[in-house]
C-alpha cells in the first residue's frame, strides 16, 4: 500500500467520524501488545493553547537532548504532520506501512483512533524518550487517554467548544478535560474549575496551579508572538521545572527561540499577512486582542471561514469592525459553513472569497477561522 492509497482509505466514509469512547482502541492496542504502556507521556488537554504548549515542550526537550515524540492534530497540509520525532514528520512510507498494519486489525476504528495507534507504535519502535501527547477532543473519552499514567497532565485554557459532545457549560467541559488526570500523577493548570480540583483529589494527584506570569526574558525568547502565549508559556515552564530539574534556564530560552507552530498568529512580513487558525470565540478574541496590540493602526483585510459546528456568528462579531475589508470563504470540506450562511450572520459588509481576491500588502491581511480552510488555500 502506498501513501495516497492509505490516505484515501483513512479518510473514507467508514472512518471519517467521531465516536468518543476507549473500548475499541483498547481492544486494538491489546492485540498489538499495548505499545503505549512503555512510553513516558506528557498529556495535554484544553480548549485553546494545546498545540502551542505541546510545541514549546517539544522544542525545549529537544534542546535538552531528549528524543521526543510529538502527536498533535489537526494537520494543516498533510497527515504526516501529526506524528513527529525530534521535530521531523513521519515519512509517507512509514505512515503507509503503519496504516496497513493497523487496518488489518479486526476492530472497527475511527480515523483518529487509527492515527493514535499508529503513533503509539511508531514512537515505541523508535524508542523515543518522551512523548508529548495532545488530546484530539475532550479528554476523558479521547483516544489518547488509553495511557495508564503520565509524567504529568497539563490542562490549558477552557472555553465553550464542541458543546454537543462535551457539555454546554465550562464546568462540564472542564470535567471532560480532567479525565486525563491519572492516579498519583501531577496535573498542571491555570484553570481553577472545581471538576479539576475534585478529580485531582480523588486520584491523589498533586494539583499545581499556575499563575499567568512569566519573567520578561522568557517571553522575549519565545519566537511565537501573541499576548495569549504568556499563559501557555507559564504552564510550559512550570512543567519543565517540575519534571526536569536538569534543564536550566538558558536551555529553556534556547528551546523557546526555536519553536515552530505554524498558523498560530504567524506573521509573514513580506506579504503583510497573519495566518491564525483560531476557531472558537475565545481564540478569535485572542486574535483580535493581538491585532489591536501588534498592529493598532493598520487597515485590515480578512479572509474568514469556519466549520458550521462553530459559533461563527459570535466569532465574526468579535473579529470584524466597520471599515474592515472582509471576504468569507465557504471552502470545500465536510461540515464547512457555506458563504451564504456566513454572509447572513456577518455584522459588516462582506464579499465571497475566491482565488481571484488579491491579498496585497497595502493592508494587513488576516486569514483565520479554521485549520481546514487554511490547508486548502494558496497564499
Amino acid at each position: 500500500m502506498n501513501y495516497s492509497e492509505a490516505i484515501e482509505k483513512l479518510t473514507s466514509r467508514g472512518m471519517f467520524y467521531i465516536e468518543l469512547g476507549l473500548e475499541r482502541i483498547q481492544q486494538a492496542l491489546e492485540i498489538l501488545g499495548n505499545p503505549q504502556d512503555s512510553l513516558k507521556c506528557i498529556h495535554v488537554a484544553g480548549t485553546n493553547g494545546k498545540g502551542s504548549v505541546c510545541t514549546m515542550l517539544d522544542s525545549i526537550l529537544q534542546e535538552a537532548g531528549y528524543k521526543t515524540g510529538l502527536y498533535t492534530s489537526p494537520h494543516i497540509y498533510d497527515y504526516t504532520e501529526r506524528i513527529k520525532i525530534n521535530g521531523k514528520d513521519i515519512s509517507q512510507e512509514d505512515f503507509a506501512s503503519l496504516f496497513e498494519e493497523v487496518s488489518q486489525i479486526k476492530v472497527h476504528l475511527t480515523e483518529f483512533e487509527i492515527l493514535t495507534i499508529m503513533m503509539f507504535l511508531y514512537f515505541k519502535r523508535n524508542n523515543v524518550d518522551i512523548v508529548i501527547l495532545e488530546t484530539g477532543l475532550g479528554g476523558r473519552f479521547d483516544a489518547t487517554n488509553v495511557i495508564k499514567e503520565n509524567l504529568c497532565a497539563i490542562i490549558t485554557q477552557i472555553d465553550l467548544d464542541h458543546t454537543d459532545r462535551l457539555g454546554d457549560t465550562k464546568e462540564k467541559i472542564a470535567f471532560e478535560k480532567a479525565g486525563i488526570i491519572k492516579p498519583d500523577c501531577p496535573v498542571i493548570t491555570s484553570m481553577g474549575y472545581e471538576a479539576i480540583r475534585d478529580r485531582a483529589d480523588e486520584l491523589n494527584s498533586m494539583l499545581v496551579f499556575v499563575s499567568p506570569y512569566v519573567p520578561q526574558d522568557f517571553i522575549d525568547s519565545l519566537v511565537l508572538k501573541g499576548l495569549h502565549q504568556v499563559e501557555n508559556l507559564a504552564l510550559v515552564i512550570t512543567a519543565i521545572n517540575y519534571l526536569f530539574k536538569n534543564i536550566d534556564e538558558e536551555t529553556i530560552k534556547a528551546g523557546l527561540s526555536k519553536v515552530k507552530n505554524p498558523c498560530r498568529f504567524e506573521y509573514i512580513k513580506e506579504k503583510n499577512l497573519i495566518i491564525d487558525a483560531s476557531h472558537n470565540p475565545n481564540g478569535i478574541l485572542a486574535l483580535r486582542n493581538n491585532l489591536d496590540y501588534y498592529f493598532p493602526n493598520q487597515a485590515r483585510r480578512f479572509v474568514f471561514g469556519c466549520l458550521k459546528t462553530k459559533d461563527y456568528s459570535q466569532m465574526m462579531k468579535i473579529l470584524f469592525q466597520n471599515g474592515d475589508e472582509v471576504y468569507l470563504n465557504g471552502f470545500n470540506y465536510p461540515n464547512a459553513c457555506s458563504y451564504e450562511i456566513l454572509k447572513e450572520n456577518c455584522p459588516v459588509g462582506a464579499e465571497q472569497y475566491t482565488e481571484k481576491v488579491k491579498l496585497t500588502p497595502d493592508k494587513l491581511n488576516i486569514i483565520c477561522g479554521s485549520f481546514y480552510m487554511i490547508g486548502k488555500m494558496k497564499f
